[in-house]
């Protein structure tokens, strides 16, 4: 018996350290911007949290250097992406490629927007690998002057922040923590597939071109929605959740 109990105790050790999930802690205020920022990150996904202003575009960046060429950032904007790659100070951001964030909930609560997004640890080809580990993250904030639409945001409008990445034991499990009572989509931009986590909360979905023009309503099995018989581009799913709430999905086909 002391064996089998030393064995247990010995496997729930090793599954502590292989699953070990990481976090800054509470929403971290950055300076007077009135931005705050959180990160949590799995053996393979980070979780993003950005908070603040919701008539402003909200930005991070990966880094020290600021908007230096070539460094990395996630911003929330007018338009349909939020990966992008910094030019240089003074110059707009180009929108990468590959947009491997995933908006998994934007809520607006009073005069305040918070934004949840994930994606994978590496992302693509420019992007900054975030590391599933304890130590300090350093980035830098921004939002927009009173606009979604990508422009100088203003001297007291951006600061820096480093972000001390513990072990959260809370979180520990193997499972990326989500709200039972909400769905997520993923990935997105898709190319084969369309997953949905806490599926069994939907009704119907229904697949409607940007024009408004209904293409059809979609059939799901085992968690997922079959994307590959469509043409590259972007839709628009329409949700309707058992409880008769009925939400709008950007759908981006590659």
């Amino acid at each position: 018996m002391k064996r089998k109990i030393l064995f247990i105790l010995a496997l729930y050790t090793v599954n502590i350290f292989v699953f070990a999930q990481y976090s800054s802690g509470a929403l971290f205020p950055v300076g007077t911007t009135g931005v705050s920022v959180k990160l949590e990150t799995t053996p393979s996904l980070v979780t993003l949290t950005l908070a603040g202003p919701s008539n402003s575009y909200l930005g991070l960046g990966a880094g020290d250097v600021g908007m230096a060429t070539g460094a990395d950032g996630f911003i929330y904007n007018s338009a349909s992406t939020t990966d992008y790659t910094f030019n240089g100070v003074g110059n707009t951001p180009s929108a990468d490629a590959i947009q491997d964030w995933t908006i998994i909930s934007n809520t607006v609560s009073g005069s305040t927007r918070t934004i949840v997004a994930t994606r994978s640890l590496t992302g693509s080809a420019g992007d900054t690998t975030i590391p599933n580990a304890a130590g300090n993250l350093d980035v830098f904030v921004a939002r927009g002057n009173e606009t979604m639409n990508l422009s100088y945001h203003g001297g007291a409008n951006r600061d820096y922040a480093t972000l001390p990445m513990s072990l959260d034991p809370t979180l520990a499990t193997g499972e990326v923590k989500a709200d039972p009572t909400k769905y997520i989509m993923y990935p997105n931009p898709a190319t084969e597939t369309v997953h949905f986590k806490n599926i069994d909360l939907i009704k119907s979905i229904d697949l409607y071109e940007t024009t408004g023009r209904k293409v059809k309503t979609l059939k799901w099995k085992e968690g997922y929605i079959d994307t590959s018989d469509l043409k590259p581009g972007n839709y628009y799913l329409e949700i309707t959740l058992k409880d008769g709430t009925i939400t709008y999905e950007k759908l981006i086909k590659q």
